[in-house]
């Protein structure tokens, strides 16, 4: 596959899970309408340098029963989180949720599921020279393997493995945390 090939085909991989994600979750049409327009926009997208808003990429990691979610206590937002960060000009945001879920949490043998688990475009305050912006957050499930011991890494003030049905109703969750643990709880298993 020419480069020039390999460039076009995350972008059109993400296409088509917005399409998949659309129909499963019609009630979420505009925030895919948000996607979709800055998808649009090309390889600037990805960069963080494209200061009005860029794409991330998020894991929803869940231990091997599937029970537990691994959150992070974000260092620079204050809040318990979900695991990601930057794309940093790579195209491919299930490969950046992957990167980022090892990155912040140390764990090895981590897999990932194919397709969106959950969007989200977010506003993420101001902080030194960098101006206020938007997220538009692809989040994807990854899998922790055999190891469940996890490293506090420099942007966590802590981590934790959060029972996910706890996750649903605890008013001290973000609220993005919580729809996450109402999809994963509704989920047809495989």
């Amino acid at each position: 596959m020419s480069a020039s090939a390999a460039s076009h085909q995350f972008p059109a991989a993400l296409s088509a899970m917005l399409d998949a994600y659309a129909a499963r979750w019609p009630d979420e049409q505009a925030s895919v309408d948000h996607f979709r327009a800055l998808l649009g926009e090309g390889a600037q997208a990805y960069a963080r340098e494209r200061l009005a808003g860029h794409f991330t990429g998020s894991a929803w990691l869940v231990d091997r029963s599937g029970a537990r979610v691994l959150l992070t206590h974000h260092r620079k937002l204050g809040r318990w989180l979900q695991l990601g960060g930057h794309a940093d000009g790579d195209d491919d945001l299930a490969r950046v949720a992957l990167r980022e879920a090892e990155e912040e949490s140390g764990l090895a043998g981590l897999s990932i599921e194919p397709g969106l688990f959950d969007l989200d475009r977010h506003w993420i305050p101001a902080r030194g020279d960098v101006p206020a912006h938007w997220h538009y957050d692809a989040r994807f499930v990854v899998r922790a393997g055999e190891h469940e011991d996890f490293v506090v890494g420099e942007e966590s003030l802590d981590l934790a493995w959060r029972v996910v049905a706890e996750l649903v109703d605890d008013p001290g969750a973000d609220d993005s945390v919580r729809r996450m643990a109402r999809k994963w709880l509704e989920r047809t298993p495989a």
